[in-house]
Order: C-alpha cells, then structure tokens, then sequence
C-alpha cells in the first residue's frame, strides 16, 4: 500500500473521531441537562430574555446601519487609501490617534463595533490601528465617561477616560508587536497591488459616511439622567437629526453614486408619511427605510448591488454569532437585577476591596458579560454600595464595556483564534493592572 494511500486513511478516520467525539460530547451535555432545575430553567429564561432585549433595542437602531456603514467601507473605501492612513507602515501618531478617539464619535457597544472593525480590517488598516479602533469604539463614550463622573464620582470618571484612551493606543501598539512579521508581509504584499482607480473625491466619499455614522450615533442617543441640559435638548430632536441625516444620504445616492432620483423619492415618500402618521413609533419609519435601502441597492447594478452584497456577506458572518453569545451571556450571567447560572452574590464577593483576586475577577467578569451602552454605570453602582473597591470598578469599566463574550466569537471569525486570545488577554491584563494601581493610589 503507498505512503500516500495510508496518509489519506489516516486523515479520514481522523475526521471521522473527531465527529464522532463530537456526537459524544452533544450526547452526554444533552443526557444530564439539569431541565427542572430552578436555577437552570431560569438561566434559560434570562438568556432568552437578554436575547429578546438585544433584538428590540440593538439590532434594528444599531447592528444594521453598522452593516451597511462596513459594507460600504469594503466596497466604496479604496484600500490603498486604508492603507496609508491605517496601513502596517501608515504614520503611528496619525493612525494610533485617530483610532483612539473614534469612541467620542460613535458610542457603540462591544457587538455595533465589530462590522465597523471587519469592515477596516478588510480593506487593510493594519492590526495595530484597528485594534485601537475595536477597543476605543465601545470604551470612550464621552456620555457614559459623564454619566461615570456624576454618579460614581468624578475621580473615577477621569481615571476611565484617560485610561480608555491610553488603553487602546497601548493595546493597538501590543497587537502590532506581537504579530509584527505578519504585518510586515501584509505592508509588502499591499506595496505590490496594483493602484486601484479612484471613482469619486474622497470628500464625497466623507460626507457619504458621514451621513450613515450620524444616522448610527443619533438613532442611538441614549436618555441622559438630568432632563435639561445638552444631552437632553439632543436626546430630544435625535429623530429629526437622524431624519436630517438620512436625507444627507439619499442626497449623496443621488448626486454621487447613480441611484435614481425617481426611486429615491418613492423610497422616502412612505418613510415620510408613517413619520408622520407614528409620530411616537419612530421605529416603523426608520424600519421602511432601511428596507427601502435594501431594495434601492438590490435594482442598482454594479455598485449598489455590491454594496448590498458586502452588508449581507457580513451579516450572515456575525449575526448567528451575537445572538448565539447575548443568549450564552444571558444565561450564564443573567441581567442586572436577575440571576443567571453563576450566581450574582458569587461576582459581589469576588470583587469586594482592592484586592490582585478582586481586580482581576472584575476584569474577567465585566470581560465576559454584555454591557449595553451605559449600562454599566448603574450596575457598578450596586455593586459599589455591596463593598466593591474603587480599584475593580475601573478595571470593570475598563475591560467590560470594551469586550463581551458575543464579541469574542465575532473576533475569533474575523482575526482567528490567536489574535483573540491575545486581545481579550491584553485587556484583561492591563485593566487588572491598572484596577490594582488605582485602588492602591486611591482606594
């Protein structure tokens, strides 16, 4: 029998015990699931409670105009321009510092960001920027870093918005080292493609985006906690200003990207009337159109339809995913005020005083558990009153907001295996270190 004959049996029973482990471990997961449990039943009521959340406020106003902002990106962005302002070789202090404060822009959470990573990630920005961009996208929200300084006091709302900031240059500059011979063969390879012909100004290409990150960041405005002020004069016209916007981007269709002005106004004609019709339901407008959207980029060939194409493309990638992780997270975690698996008194005595364990617990707990956008101020303001030192609370506000487990399993199909568990490594790191600095300073 030839070697190669042998090699190729070898692989196939290979494969073979590797199903066949796989029916075994399904099996058995299956065979003592503790259903009637109480403590199970109702982690199982809590992740589908969190999923059910996800779906209702997150999805709509913020998964699917990120989906189309890095869909666009990989489309409409050419690469040899990613490559030289986010590039391997594009200038640190530009690349790191425009990376670094995207948070004060868009306040997303840990899953909106990832379509907008996948989307640079693609084209070329180099891991070190993009990474940078990953943490300070969700981590440096000028509002929640606000709403830290008011509620939990203003020392810890300033040591969240220097070290949020410094986090991601620190943790964009770590990936960068780590996997430098990777990125230098990434730098050579984009140095040997062919220049790519430029199709419209970038300015215009500026002001497309524009328009689609102001639909992302003002549909998603959240309530502030006093009811005068900035925040809350723009929390109130937020639907106008995204109407503003989302006529900004028709506008942009029409004068730059070929779309027809007829379809554009049949578009936006029913868009217009169920605004006025549900002036206090602003989701059923905002829902015609996006599918108004779907359907413009569907009837215009070349690149409407690959635009279409790229948001789809990426959605099918992370949208199984976060839903599979907000659900996992749900049950294991629960919600604020709700018990999951693990439970809640479990994680307020593994983070109580200023501890190495306790930073470190709080690290990996807030690592791990989905935090809606501000979400975390009131959670840690329990958490606090149960005996939480000052040192955990800033590593939570560190790693928590920045990371979750559904976008851990969005990274690991984006960037592989390595580069997550380096990542999410990093950042539990140094907001451990950082926890245990800050609670020995000031605690």
């Amino acid at each position: 029998m030839s070697t190669t004959l042998v090699l190729k049996r070898m692989a196939a029973s290979g494969r073979e015990l590797k199903i066949l482990a796989g029916f075994a471990v399904l099996f058995v997961f299956l065979f003592f699931l503790p259903v009637g449990e109480p403590r199970f039943d109702n982690a199982l009521k809590e992740g589908l409670e969190l999923t059910k959340w996800y779906a209702q406020e997150h999805v709509l106003l913020c998964l699917i105009p990120a989906l189309f902002i890095a869909g666009g990106i990989s489309v409409f962005v050419n690469q040899a321009a990613v490559m030289r302002y986010l590039g391997p070789k594009a200038n640190k202090a530009m690349a790191y510092g425009v990376a670094s404060v995207s948070g004060t822009i868009l306040a997303v959470c840990s899953c909106t960001v990832l379509p907008l990573f996948g989307g640079i990630w693609q084209r070329g920005a180099g891991l070190g920027p993009a990474t940078a961009f990953l943490y300070s996208g969700p981590a440096i929200n000028v509002l929640a870093i606000v709403m830290t300084a008011r509620i939990l006091g203003m020392e810890l709302g300033i040591a969240r918005a220097i070290g949020a900031v410094v986090f991601s240059v620190v943790v964009g500059l770590a990936m960068h080292l780590v996997f430098r011979r990777e990125e230098q063969a990434k730098a050579e390879a984009a140095a040997e493609m062919p220049e790519v012909e430029v199709k419209r100004p970038l300015w215009q290409n500026v002001l497309f985006f524009a328009a689609m990150v102001g639909v992302l960041v003002f549909a998603n405005w959240s309530k502030p906690v006093e009811p005068t002020g900035l925040w809350a004069t723009i929390y109130a016209w937020k639907w106008p200003v995204s109407a503003a916007f989302a006529a900004g981007l028709a506008g942009a269709l029409g004068l730059w990207f070929g779309f027809k002005w007829k379809e554009l106004a049949l578009t936006a004609a029913p868009v217009i009337l169920l605004s006025l019709l549900f002036p206090h339901e602003p989701l059923i407008p905002f829902i015609f159109g996006c599918a108004g959207l779907v359907v413009l980029c569907a009837r215009n060939p070349g690149e409407g339809r690959e635009w279409l194409d790229a948001t789809w493309t990426l959605g099918k990638q992370i949208f199984p995913l976060l839903i599979g992780g907000v659900f996992i997270s749900g049950m294991l975690l629960g919600r604020p005020g709700h018990e999951g698996v693990i439970p809640s008194a479990w994680v307020s005595q593994s983070v109580g005083g200023n501890s190495f364990q306790a930073n470190l617990a709080s690290s990996v707990v807030g690592a791990f558990m989905y935090f809606a956008t501000l979400t975390e101020v009131p959670i840690l303001q329990g958490l606090i009153g149960s005996g939480m030192g000052k040192g955990p609370a800033l590593a939570l506000l560190l790693a928590g907001p920045a990371l979750s487990l559904p976008a851990m399993l969005v990274l690991r199909s984006i960037m592989g295996m390595k580069k997550t568990v380096v990542y999410v490594s990093l950042v539990i790191v140094m907001a451990t270190i950082t926890g245990l600095t800050y609670g020995a300073l000031f605690g």
